[in-house]
C-alpha cells in the first residue's frame, strides 16, 4: 500500500483509506506499508488492524522519528533506506495500492509500474483514485499512449479503481 504521510485537505481521503483498510482485512488481505502511524498510512493501518487483519510495516531508520513508527503493526522491519524499503515492500506484497499520497507514494507507485512494464513482476499495480485524486496523472497516461511512449500491450498494466468494491474485483480478477 503506498499512500500519504499526511491525511490531505478533503476528509473523504481519510475516510476511504480506513474504509479500503477494512475492506482488505474482511476479505482476508493483509497489507504492507511504510510502517507510519500518522496520516493516510495510519488509517489504512488502524482500519486493518481493528478488522482483525494483519499489517506489516517498512520503514527506514532515518523516518523513525518524523514519521512516527505505528506500534501495533502485526509486524515492523526497520531497514537501512528507502530504496531498501520499496525493495523489501516489493519482496513482500502481492499486490501494489496507490491511495493519494505526494511525491514518496508517485515515486513508489512508478517504480513499481515500471517494473511491471518490464517483466520484473506481474503483481497488480492499482490506482485508487478517490475523488477523482488520479484524474491528472490517467489524462497523463493517456497522452503517453496517443504518444507511443506506453504500449498498447501495456495500456492492462494501468488498473484503476474508484471505490473499495473495485479494487477487491481488480485483485480478484488478478488470481
Amino acid at each position: 500500500m503506498y499512500c500519504g504521510s499526511g491525511l490531505g485537505i478533503s476528509t473523504i481521503f481519510a475516510e476511504k483509506a480506513a474504509e479500503l483498510g477494512t475492506v482488505l482485512a474482511q476479505n482476508s488481505h493483509g497489507v504492507v506499508y511504510g510502517g507510519s502511524k500518522t496520516g493516510l498510512m495510519g488509517k489504512v493501518a488502524d482500519a486493518v488492524l481493528e478488522a482483525g487483519g494483519e499489517v506489516i510495516g517498512v520503514m527506514p531508520t532515518h523516518l523513525q522519528k518524523r514519521e512516527i513508527a505505528h506500534a501495533s503493526l502485526t509486524e515492523i522491519h526497520f531497514v537501512e533506506s528507502m530504496h531498501v524499503r520499496k525493495a523489501k515492500m516489493v519482496e513482500l506484497a502481492d499486490a501494489f495500492i496507490a491511495l493519494p499520497g505526494g511525491g514518496g507514494t508517485m515515486d513508489e507507485y512508478f517504480e513499481v509500474f515500471t517494473w511491471a512494464q518490464i517483466g520484473l513482476h506481474e503483481k497488480p499495480v492499482i490506482l485508487y483514485n478517490v475523488n477523482g485524486f488520479y484524474d491528472a496523472l490517467l489524462q497523463l497516461f493517456k497522452k503517453m499512449l496517443e504518444e507511443g511512449f506506453i504500449r498498447t500491450e501495456q495500456k492492462a498494466l494501468i488498473r484503476v479503481a474508484t471505490t473499495s468494491e473495485e479494487v477487491l474485483h481488480l485483485l480478484k480478477e488478478h488470481k
